[in-house]
Formats: C-alpha cells, structure tokens, sequence
C-alpha cells in the first residue's frame, strides 16, 4: 500500500471515506497525483473533466500536473448558461443532477475523467452520459478507488479506470 493512503480516514460513520486529510498534506496528495499521472501515462487524453466537488480537487491538480485544460462537471443548478445536465441516484439513495455547458468540448476530444471515489459509479455513468452527449470520448477514469460490487463491475467491463487504492 501507499503509505500516503493512511491520511485516507477509514473511521467514519456512514458509507464513506474521508480523503480531506490526504488533499490538505502537500507532500501525501503531491505524491497521489505523482502516481495517478503515473498510471496514465500511456493514455492519450486532451483534457480532464472532474465530478464536483471532491473530483474538482483531484482533476485540477491532475490537469496542472499534465499541462491539460480542466472541464468541471457541476452539481445541477449551479451553472449561469445553457447547458445539459444527466440524473442519477448516489451511494446515499438521493436524486442528483450533474451539468455541463454544451461548448466546453470539441467532438471527439479524449477526456480523463476524475472523481475522487467511486462508490456505486452513479455519479461516474451521469457524467460519462454528459460527455458522451458531447461526443467526447472516455480515455479513462483516475481516482483513488472503485469499490467493487455489481455496479462498478459494470463499469469496470466498459471503461479503463486508474487506482491507487489496493487494500482490502
């Protein structure tokens, strides 16, 4: 394991991880993006897109880090112009929405789309609907992990995805 996963908080209520801990110390989350660009190294992506708001953290530095635009994907409501927005239902049970403006992407662009957990892959298969509507092209997926059950396996089947969480 990376030692720098032991800033991850596993001791917390409910379903989730807390990876706050990992993003506020410089050397822990540099050396996670460090591995994550690592892992990427042989796809081919023009752009990141992240999922708001923990995979905004993650897909910018991982954009800064390669020298690649970033292109938020925003919880619904939240943009001031058109845009298009996918529905999926998260880990918690809620009804969510994420959007995306309809000209931030070229047909055909490669993306690296990042979050920075995937518990169900609900959040994950709403932005990939708002991409694809765009005509861009999944590359890959970077986070620090994918829970394993049914409906990340699915997933998993269809799209590339880069971890660095190993332990069970």
């Amino acid at each position: 394991m990376r030692d720098y996963l032991d800033f991850v908080d596993t001791a917390t209520e409910g379903p989730r991880y807390d990876v706050t801990p990992l993003f506020s110390d410089y050397q822990a989350f540099s050396a996670l993006v460090d591995d994550l660009v690592g892992m990427c190294d042989m796809v081919a992506f023009d752009c990141v897109a992240g999922i708001d708001a923990l995979g905004f953290i993650l897909g910018t530095a991982i954009a800064m880090r390669t020298e690649r635009g970033f292109v938020p994907l925003r919880k619904g409501g939240k943009l001031p112009v058109q845009s298009d927005t996918a529905y999926c239902v998260d880990y918690s049970g809620q009804e969510k929405s994420l959007e995306i403006r309809r000209d931030v992407l070229q047909p055909g662009s490669r993306v690296l789309l990042v979050d920075e957990w995937v518990e169900t892959g609900a959040q994950v298969r709403a932005a990939i609907e708002l991409l694809e509507r765009q005509e861009a092209i999944i590359s890959a997926i970077a986070t620090i992990n994918v829970d394993d059950n049914d409906l990340t396996r699915s997933l998993r089947n269809k799209y590339r995805f880069v971890s660095v969480w190993d332990r069970d």
